[in-house]
């Protein structure tokens, strides 16, 4: 038997239940008109038939639900109160309406699935994006094998115009590739030896050999569609409460229709007809239908639109509770800033030629693995676009610095105790002393025993950070940076980032601290970060937020990960939420007041049963459609 994968499973569902709930639906109508014609002609045997054709053919579906979860959960819920009511009003001869109940809830449950299957609808588009098939090389022989078969260290040609399929590394040729579906970023990414690749992404211009660095399973893309997965299944407090709230609900209307069917008699001087009559409209309308399709549709929605745009949710909890957050804590390297240092300030001492003190500076560093090295080495090549130098010596001062000697010169290069600190302290009268308040690293450069110039980095913040803040802000969220930095650097990102305030040299146990402090102070927090260091504080905070280029912990103990590292995505997402709770309100509210008013209409004997059948179902598919809106 071949294998059938996740992603036809869906697709098949997805093209085939929605067709037959809604043919069943479209016939069942048919039935009712066939059947309503030749009552008039006074062939009451045909029409009869004509009608139950058009309860069983229409009704199937649901009753054969209500039966199998009834059995399963020993509750009673919504689709056994419909059958019950369209028996009912068979058994006192109202057959039109017994079977108009039954068509418009199968129309009512044809449209649910296809809302359902339309908050689906990312998943299987994303599936389709990840190929099936690679191209795997195997001592020199191309063989096409399925993306299943692949295992680390397997060598495989992408060729221009393809997707990826796989998570690996270039290990020959150069390429532009569209990063799209991971990144969401729309600009090609030209990527070359060693680069990253992922898959599901496409390679545009060039043929390039990959390394697979991944299995199947572990692959960025397929690790999106899980997550998406899960959140769909996942369900909301407020969807909770209302399963549970469905099954004593369902209990208690029997219990008042049983009644009905007797008191009114005796109490209200009605006919049996007329009080059996209005205990069937009565169990048509007190049916929870709407409300039950109140919150799950307008969650799954929300998830699928979040997933559209680069923004995922691990379950409708966690995008219920992030419309309520009172605070933001986000760590500051990585989130708040880029992540890596950069040059900010080259200073010389006056008469050296920049040019030649920058070239030689760079070509020093380049035999230095430091990070604050590896970004001086970029600074050099990106100002001054030539190739490096080869020193005649270098040495590694582990911890202060390096050694070189270029050209007869002895340089040296790093802190200041290392090339004289109270020179250094003086240098450029007092520059040194001012970039490190702005929270920025110095590098000093002493040429010959003469301290000749000096360099400032920083891990400078995000263009979009300042914006995304303020954003925050605006929606009366208390923000605050957590970092391990020092108080004077902390200081310098917190005034530049706009933050509310900020907490400095931060471990891991400390982060959770503040953490659990700020809960107790706000209520709901939400925590950002991207490292392993920040796990604990996400797992703390009300809400996890997780960067999407971070690291596997940071992805894996988030609530919600954002793919790209874009700030300016969480007030979108919550916008999105808090647009989801709205439209969850509106719904219950709506739900509600047309029960209660039915409920008084029949009371009154001033509602049909038609009338109630249209009232109850077409509010059901109101609610329904509203929370489509929160697709866009």
């Amino acid at each position: 038997m071949s294998k059938v994968e996740p992603s036809q499973n869906i697709t098949f569902v997805a093209k085939i239940l929605p067709h037959a709930e809604l043919t069943a639906a479209v016939i069942c109508g048919v039935l009712i008109a066939t059947g309503w014609v030749l009552k008039h002609f006074d062939t009451s045997s045909a029409s009869i038939a004509a009608y139950l054709l058009a309860f069983i053919i229409g009704g199937f579906a649901k009753a054969k639900q209500g039966i199998e979860s009834t059995i399963e959960n020993k509750e009673l819920n919504v689709e056994m109160l419909m059958v019950f009511a369209a028996i009912g009003s068979a058994i006192i001869g109202y057959w039109t309406e017994g079977a108009m109940l039954i068509f418009i809830f199968a129309l009512s449950g044809a449209l649910e699935t296809y809302t359902m299957n339309k908050s689906r609808k990312e998943i299987s588009s994303l599936m389709k994006l990840q190929p099936e098939e690679a191209l795997r090389i195997k001592n020199g022989i191309e063989d096409r094998v399925h993306v299943s078969e692949l295992v680390i260290g397997d060598l495989i040609l992408i060729k221009p115009g393809e997707r990826v399929p796989s998570d690996g590394k270039i290990a020959k040729g150069q390429t532009t590739i569209d990063e799209a579906t991971i990144t969401g970023e729309a600009m090609p990414v030209t990527k070359g030896l060693n680069n990253d690749v992922f898959a599901g992404t496409v390679n545009l211009t060039g043929s390039i050999n990959v390394t697979v660095t991944k299995s199947n399973e572990e692959t960025l893309f397929h690790k999106i569609i899980e997550l998406v997965q899960s959140a769909q299944s996942e369900k909301s407090p407020s969807q909770l409460f209302i399963e549970q709230f469905e099954g004593r609900y369902v209990k208690v209307v029997l219990a008042i229709v049983v009644l009905m069917m007797f008191v009114p008699h005796f109490l209200l001087n009605w006919t049996w007809t007329e009080t059996f009559y209005r205990a069937m409209i009565l169990l048509v309308v007190a049916s929870p239908c709407a409300l039950v399709a109140s919150i799950m549709p307008a969650s799954l929605s929300a998830i699928s639109n979040g997933a559209k745009h680069g923004i995922l949710f691990k379950g409708g909890v966690h995008l219920e509770n992030l419309g309520h957050l009172k605070a933001i804590a986000l760590d500051k390297t990585g989130t708040l800033t880029k992540g890596k240092p950069e040059v900010t300030n080259f200073i010389v001492k006056g008469g050296l030629p920049r040019e030649d003190l920058l070239h030689k500076v760079g070509s020093i560093e380049n035999h230095s693995n430091h990070p604050l090295a590896q970004a001086i080495v970029k600074y050099v090549k990106d100002t001054l676009k030539l190739d490096l130098l080869h020193p005649d010596y270098v040495e590694d001062v582990a911890g202060w610095g390096i050694k070189a000697s270029v050209e007869n010169e002895i340089w040296r290069i790093g802190k200041a105790d290392f090339v004289g600190k109270t020179e250094a302290e003086s240098f450029a009268s007092g520059a040194a002393k001012t970039l490190a308040s702005e929270g920025k690293t110095i590098v000093f450069i002493q040429i010959d025993d003469e301290l000749s110039a000096m360099i400032a980095l920083k891990d400078v913040v995000r263009d979009e950070t300042k914006f995304a803040i303020d954003t925050l802000k605006s929606k009366g969220i208390h923000t605050i940076m957590l970092t391990g930095d020092s108080e004077k650097t902390a200081q310098a990102i917190a005034t530049e980032s706009h933050v509310d305030d900020y907490f400095a040299e931060c471990l891991p146990e400390i982060k959770v601290n503040h953490l659990k402090k700020l809960k107790n102070q706000y209520g709901s927090v939400a925590m950002v970060g991207d490292g392993i260091n920040d796990a604990p504080a996400l797992a703390t905070a009300t809400v996890g937020i997780a960067m999407g280029e971070g690291t596997d912990v940071a992805l894996e103990t988030a609530d919600i990960v954002l793919m790209k590292n874009d700030l300016p995505k969480i007030a979108e997402a919550i916008n999105l939420s808090q647009r989801m709770n709205k439209i969850v309100k509106q719904n219950v509210v709506f739900s509600i007041s047309i029960i209660m008013l039915l409920i008084v209409s029949n009371f009154f004997q001033i509602l049909d049963l038609p009338l109630g059948v249209i009232g109850h179902e077409g509010s059901t598919i109101l609610v329904i459609l509203n929370s489509l809106r929160l697709l866009k």
